[in-house]
Formats: C-alpha cells, sequence, structure tokens
C-alpha cells in the first residue's frame, strides 16, 4: 500500500489529517470541549513539561484543529501549520511573534487595507521601522535588502489588483540581509502557487476565502517549517488566544475535501471572463494575471500553475460608473468578501480600502474606476450575461 506521503494532492484533501476515535467514524469528529483531562497529577505535571503528548487546553491545541493543520500543512507541502481565529490574526502574529522594537520590515505596498495598517499605524508604535516598496521593481527590493532587515512581507497576487512579486528573486534577497519571507497566498491558493518551494519561509491565508470557500468561517493559517512553528510561533499564540474555534476548524477540514474542484473550476470560468471583459467597451483595463495585457504575465505563468479566481477591472467612467455597475448586477452579489462559491463584486476605494488616504490608494494603484471581481461556481453564461448587462449601462449611445 502506497504511503501518504506518496498520495497525490487530491487524495490529501481528503484523507490527510484524519483521526479517528475509538468509534471508527467515517466523517472527522468534531471536538467542542475548552479542557482535558489527566489520570494523574503527575501526568498533568509531565504535560505542561511537554514530556508526555497529550492536549492541555483548546487555546493550546484541539484534536479537530489538529486534523485541519495536518490537512493544510499536507496541502501546501509544509511542516506545520497553526489555524488562527481569522486571517489577519494568522498574519498579525506571524510578525509579531519575531519582532521586536529596532527591527526593520520591508513589505511590497500593495497590501490588503488592514495589513497596510499593521504595517504603517501599529508597527511603527512598537519601535519597529517599515518601509513599503514598489513590489514589482526587483530594483527597489535590491536597494531596500541592501542594509539588513528582519522580516520581508508580501501578497502575490495582491489586493485587489493583481500586482505580483517576484518571490523566488525577493526570497533569495531577503535571506542575503537576514530576513525572513512571508507570503500572503489568498488569492493563488496552494492548488496555484507554493510560496515554500520558491524560497520564502512562511505562507499564511485568510482561511475565510477559497479554503473554506462558502462562505461560512472566519479563520487563518500560518505555515512554515517546524521549528519555526513551535519555537518561535507556537509560544506567542498560546499566550495571545489566536486559535480558530473547533467548529471552524471542523467546518475547514470538510471545505478542504473540494479544494482543488473548486478552484480549477473557478479560475476557469475566471480566465473566459477576464477575455471577454477585455473586449468590452465599457472597460479601461482587466487585471489578471493569465491575461496576455497583465504586465506581469510573463512571471505569472514562471510562478503560478494557475492564475485564480479574481479579476480587477477598471471601467470608464470613475466612481459613479463603478458604483451604477455594481448597483446594476442581478446574479452577482456586491461584498467585500472573496473567494466565495457564489460570486462577488466590490469597489475597493470604498470598502476594502477605505482606510487608506487619496495618495495611499494613489500609491497603490487603486482607483475610483477599480472594482475587484471574485469569480464563483455559477455558470459562465450566466456570469458574462449579467456583467454585460451591468456594463453596458455605463456605455454612451
Amino acid at each position: 500500500m502506497a504511503s501518504s506521503k506518496d498520495w497525490h494532492s487530491d487524495t490529501k484533501q481528503v484523507r490527510a489529517g484524519l483521526a479517528r476515535t475509538e468509534n471508527r467514524e467515517t466523517s472527522e469528529a468534531l471536538f467542542l470541549n475548552s479542557g482535558y483531562v489527566y489520570d494523574s497529577a503527575e501526568q498533568a505535571a509531565a504535560a505542561f513539561k511537554g514530556e508526555v503528548d497529550n492536549f492541555i487546553y483548546s487555546r493550546y491545541g484541539n484534536p479537530t484543529l489538529q486534523m485541519a493543520e495536518e490537512r493544510l500543512a499536507t496541502i501546501e507541502g509544509a511542516e506545520a501549520c497553526r489555524v488562527c481565529s481569522t486571517g489577519m490574526a494568522a498574519i498579525f502574529a506571524s510578525m509579531a511573534c519575531q519582532l521586536e522594537a529596532g527591527d526593520r520590515v520591508v513589505a511590497s505596498q500593495a497590501l490588503f487595507g488592514a495589513c497596510h495598517a499593521i504595517l504603517t499605524k501599529i508597527l511603527p508604535r512598537w519601535g519597529i521601522q517599515t518601509e513599503l516598496i514598489d513590489g514589482t521593481d526587483i530594483t527597489a527590493w535590491q536597494a531596500a535588502l541592501a542594509k539588513p532587515a528582519k522580516l520581508v512581507f508580501m501578497e502575490s497576487p495582491s489586493n485587489p489588483v493583481l500586482q505580483l512579486v517576484d518571490i523566488a528573486a525577493v526570497s533569495a534577497l531577503a535571506h542575503k540581509a537576514g530576513a525572513k519571507v512571508i507570503v500572503d497566498n489568498v488569492f493563488a491558493t496552494p492548488i496555484h502557487q507554493s510560496p515554500l518551494k520558491l524560497g520564502a519561509d512562511i505562507v499564511t491565508y485568510s482561511t475565510t476565502k477559497h479554503l473554506d470557500g462558502q462562505g461560512r468561517l472566519l479563520g487563518g493559517a500560518v505555515l512554515a517549517d517546524k521549528a519555526f512553528i513551535e519555537e518561535v510561533f507556537q509560544p506567542f499564540y498560546r499566550q495571545t488566544g489566536a486559535s480558530m474555534s473547533a467548529f471552524n476548524a471542523w467546518v475547514l477540514v470538510k471545505s478542504l475535501k473540494t479544494l482543488r474542484l473548486r478552484i480549477e473550476a473557478m479560475s476557469a470560468t475566471a480566465a473566459r471572463i477576464a477575455e471577454k471583459l477585455a473586449e468590452h467597451k465599457a472597460i479601461e483595463a482587466v487585471l489578471y494575471p493569465g491575461h496576455k495585457t497583465h504586465p506581469q504575465h510573463k512571471l505569472a505563468k514562471a510562478q503560478m500553475s494557475g492564475f485564480g479566481s479574481l479579476i480587477a477591472l477598471k471601467v470608464k467612467g470613475g466612481r459613479a460608473a463603478a458604483f451604477t455597475v455594481l448597483d446594476s448586477l442581478n446574479l452577482i452579489d456586491i461584498s467585500n468578501n472573496l473567494g466565495d462559491a457564489k460570486s462577488l463584486a466590490c469597489h475597493p476605494a470604498s470598502t476594502t480600502h477605505a482606510n487608506l488616504s487619496d495618495s495611499e490608494r494613489l500609491a497603490l494603484s487603486i482607483s475610483e474606476s477599480h472594482l475587484r471581481l471574485s469569480v464563483g461556481l455559477e455558470h459562465y453564461d450566466d456570469l458574462w450575461r449579467d456583467l454585460c448587462q451591468a456594463l453596458d449601462k455605463i456605455v454612451s449611445d
């Protein structure tokens, strides 16, 4: 019989981490308990010393969380994983667990609004220097990493305009500068990009997005080598209470079984829609890594095996036109979430990145004309019909 290490990724998504109880249940069990008991005081003391392998408290670990962590780590190709209460909890904890006053962080400036706030508002209050650069410009990385740094952070593709960072090249520069590299891989998912294989040290996810993919849970994940997770991340994670709830972990375990099926179907539809959008007279620009007009299409083909379900589009006519398109949609929902089985669209400048100043949004190439489209599992014909009728509302006769 083949070892689980030899299983195809699709098989791992269904079976990795499965830990049946003595009841031999087919489906994964849900452990809704907060604490655990011991056979003796000596066993309890040994458990707290780490001398025996016992669950201690569900803030530290839980059988259901462990199944989710092992399954996701296996899919990602990581040695270890910890699941968190939200995606932002995962990102913040992955940084805070290793930073202290006087450290320096270099990051791509194309970021989700909350990530931008952590780097520009929270960390500097703690005496941590942060430098944001144009992540698409390798010379900017070379200049920023010509002096020591503790951490490099990037989204690739970025939220919301799908800019890419050359993960392999930047990781090599970061390591020479003494920095660990964190990649937020939410838009690509582990199905279409493997940052650890490209040289990154840590991968983060909002499991709220594609990994669940059905709008049911809040969650996050941090994946890295075992030494980092156990020696650096876990002490911070345990003491600050960033852990995921058992119920959300149980839902996530179920969701991961269909991850490839959902991602590949959504991405195929997104690619078709991007092609059609590029031809519509109401569109000023389409940004999709798999489309030939994307300025980093060559890099996307080199470091991604697929191009995802997210499309950034720039309509003609500014905010008024963008709002008209959103308000005219009948099938696609207006929502700031993404990666769902249902197609969703939003206006980033007034929602996900509304906390940024006009100048900050301009630096991130986010205009009032931009819309972000997350393509779901609906039929292509229905989605294109809805988009087309909405876009036609802003086309002058």
